[in-house]
């Protein structure tokens, strides 16, 4: 059994509050394994600001100066794609003209700047507004310190890699780093026209421009380790090609209109962070967390987006199944918290975690994610009918099943329980894995091995879904036996997590088998994965739906007046998305889309208020007041792979649309619609080999009425 670690100096590795400030909003862009902070201006200069790749930070500096000052921001903003980010900027005339009075913008700079392949794409497009002849100079300064993201989100290091001087020709230049790991990290940059001057820090050019004339400057920057080739496209090339894979993404899913121009704006931003997140993999495609600090594969996040998702867009269910298949341990490693058949809970490949220095190189300490996987699986199998693809994946599913009974219940009790292997692993394997997230009704925090709610829930799911696919494969003795496994744990699960008084499952089990009676929405998760027997579903959902749990934006994670209970914590007390997504869902299993629905307008409002219409990683669990916004929490990620798919997730929960691959043919039984939502039309759901659309229209009765 494993034991709980001593938390004399619990080791943490937070979002300083210092990174993302409320009061400092940077522009951020992804591609593939690259993301982007950039200053309000569009440069990078201060704090956490650069351009990131492979949790490395290739470029901490590039600023633009006019005529030796740093032109003024009149607009900036994040193309309504996410493809590329535009700054308009100006600056005065070099030779004044004395007839235009006090107008001092007549220099206009348009910064235009996107990602593609491990780059930065940048073109700077230069006119003259003055009536006069203007001989303006341009300066970009640059440079990087190749810090590691860890560094950069507050970890402490005591040496570093060797920075190399840089090197220069006629049209760019080349930074590198031998970072302490022996990789040598570089960074090139490539101007054209070729500047008039260029060192190792700084380009010059000297635009001589007639009145009305207008030149540009274009600049790619590419980031690499030493087996990278360096290969420069152009501004236009690059930029269409990004545009072909998005539009191949967008392509994969189904489309929805809803009769509500806002409500479609809300759930195009949702898409649309679903693309710039989605990271072709070569296993397919896979959602990364969220942008900026957890731009990496995580399996508990990609599985739940890809769950949220998968009725619209199975295959990016198909590409985190074949990704995390290929990174399933195989082996124990304390260090990493890994042990055979267990999924990946989170990939690093910065200059930190290979030296170990944090564990995430390939850390698999989430207790979650191997239940979860087997869930997605047949899911998968039941939406799509891919048995060829769920023949090959068997072998993994029956290594997580072996870790889930051998490993996960380390004790025999039935139940799966986490206790980390290492003091620099993760305290809490859940998802609310913050120190104080897992606690009794009187505040003392619950000492391990931890069986959580939730996951008990997840494991029934687990081996409900393997029994489906062991059937489907003609192992009928294998089907039975994993059937009667998820009944057994059914019964256990009621007896020992239910709560009478409460009327409600308790949050988890301690190492003593104590239960942790707290008010947690763990409990909807139950619903979600159908481990809640028919009789105790009411009283769960109508709990949940309560004022305690429901701040009028979304369900809690604590309900108000429990011991630890806090509005603007982490886990308890705030609102996540993907939170009530899931809960969401388990309402309709147990037919209460009427509350799921109320799910889907509460977290419609939020996204409403919120900056680009985006819902965030979580925010504050205050009550709903008239005319206010929900309150913000400070360093949420946004966007959050997890927190874009709700909307879908609770749409799916509403029109309960289940469909037959094999003759495919899908139907919508006893559908509800959100009041933010006249009707909903989806075109291109892909069912077997055909593309299906389905019409859902509210009557003036109030039912809701289907045409497929």
């Amino acid at each position: 059994m494993a034991q709980p670690i001593p938390e004399k100096k619990p080791r943490h590795f937070p979002v300083a509050a210092d990174a993302t400030r409320a009061e400092h909003r940077p522009h951020t862009l992804k591609s593939d394994d690259s993301f982007a902070i950039f200053g309000p201006n569009g440069d990078m200069e201060a704090g956490a600001e650069g351009l990131y790749h492979r949790d490395t930070r290739h470029l901490s500096r590039l600023a633009v100066a006019l005529s030796g000052a740093r032109p003024r921001l009149l607009s900036a903003a994040i193309s309504a794609d996410n493809a590329a980010l535009v700054c308009d900027l100006a600056c005065p005339a070099p030779k004044p003209n004395t007839d235009m009075g006090d107008d001092t913008n007549e220099i206009a700079l348009r910064w235009e700047s996107f990602l593609w392949r491990a780059a930065r794409h940048d073109t700077l497009t230069v006119t003259n507004w003055s009536q006069l002849a203007q001989h303006v100079p341009v300066s970009i300064g640059f440079g990087s310190d190749f810090a590691d993201l860890f560094e950069i989100r507050g970890t402490r290091r005591a040496r570093h890699g060797t920075i190399q001087p840089p090197s220069c020709t006629g049209h760019g230049a080349t930074l590198a780093c031998l970072g302490l790991d022996g990789v040598r990290r570089w960074t090139r940059l490539h101007f054209d026209p070729k500047p008039d001057r260029l060192d190792g820090e700084r380009a010059e050019f000297v635009l001589d421009l007639a009145p009305g004339e207008t030149q540009r400057i274009t600049l790619a920057i590419q980031a690499g380790i030493d087996e990278d080739t360096p290969t420069i496209e152009g501004f236009a090339p690059a930029r269409e090609a990004a545009r072909t894979q998005r539009q191949r993404l967008r392509d994969d899913a189904a489309t929805l209109a809803t009769g509500n121009p806002l409500a479609d704006a809300i759930l195009r931003r949702a898409r649309d962070d679903l693309l710039m997140l989605t990271t072709e993999t070569e296993y397919g495609p896979f959602p990364y967390a969220g942008v900026p600090w957890f731009s990496t594969a995580f399996g508990r996040d990609a599985i739940i987006t890809a769950m949220e998702v998968l009725w619209l867009a199975p295959a990016l269910a198909r590409g985190v199944l074949a990704y995390l298949a290929a990174n399933q341990a195989t082996e124990t490693d304390p260090a990493a918290d890994a042990e055979p058949g267990k999924i990946l809970h989170e990939a690093r490949d910065g200059e930190m975690a290979r030296l170990g220095e944090v564990p995430f190189r390939r850390y698999y300490g989430s207790v979650d994610a191997t239940p979860l996987f087997v869930m997605l699986a047949g899911a998968y199998a039941d939406r799509t009918g891919d048995i060829a693809f769920i023949r090959m994946l068997w072998p993994h599913i029956e290594a997580a099943l072996n870790w889930i009974d051998r490993y996960g219940d380390a004790d025999g009790d039935g139940f799966v329980e986490y206790g980390r292997k290492s003091a620099h692993g993760l305290a809490n394997q859940g998802w609310k894995d913050s120190r104080d997230s897992i606690f009794h009704a009187d505040g003392a925090l619950a000492r391990g091995p931890i069986a959580l709610c939730e996951v008990q829930a997840y494991v029934f799911a687990a081996k409900s879904a393997a029994s489906r696919i062991a059937a489907s494969l003609g192992m009928k003795d294998r089907a039975a036996s994993l059937a009667g496994e998820a009944a057994s744990l059914r019964a256990a699960f009621d007896s020992a997590f239910w709560d009478e008084e409460f009327g409600f499952y308790v949050l988890a089990l301690d190492g003593e088998k104590r239960p942790c009676r707290v008010l947690a929405s763990n409990a909807g998760h139950a619903l979600f994965a159908g481990i809640a027997l028919p009789e105790r579903a009411a009283s769960v959902a109508d709990r949940l739906m309560g004022e305690d749990f429901f701040s009028g934006w979304g369900i809690r994670t604590l309900a108000r007046g429990q011991a630890r209970f806090n509005p603007m914590s982490y886990h308890n007390g705030s609102v996540w998305p993907h939170d009530n997504a899931l809960i969401g869902l388990g309402l309709a299993r147990y037919g209460r889309r009427d509350a799921a629905a109320r799910l889907f307008d509460s977290l419609f409002a939020t996204a409403s208020w919120a900056e680009r219409y985006r819902l965030p990683e979580l925010f504050c669990g205050f009550p709903r007041a008239r005319d206010r916004a929900p309150t913000a929490y400070p360093v949420a990620c946004a966007p959050q792979a997890w927190a874009a798919g709700a909307l879908f997730a609770l749409l799916d929960a509403c029109t309960g649309i289940s469909v037959d691959p094999a003759a495919d043919t899908g139907s919508a039984i006893l559908p509800a619609l959100p009041a933010s939502i006249p009707h909903l039309r989806i075109e291109g759901l892909t069912i077997g080999n055909a593309a299906r659309g389905f019409a859902f229209q509210r009557n003036t009765d109030g039912q809701v009425v289907v045409d497929s």
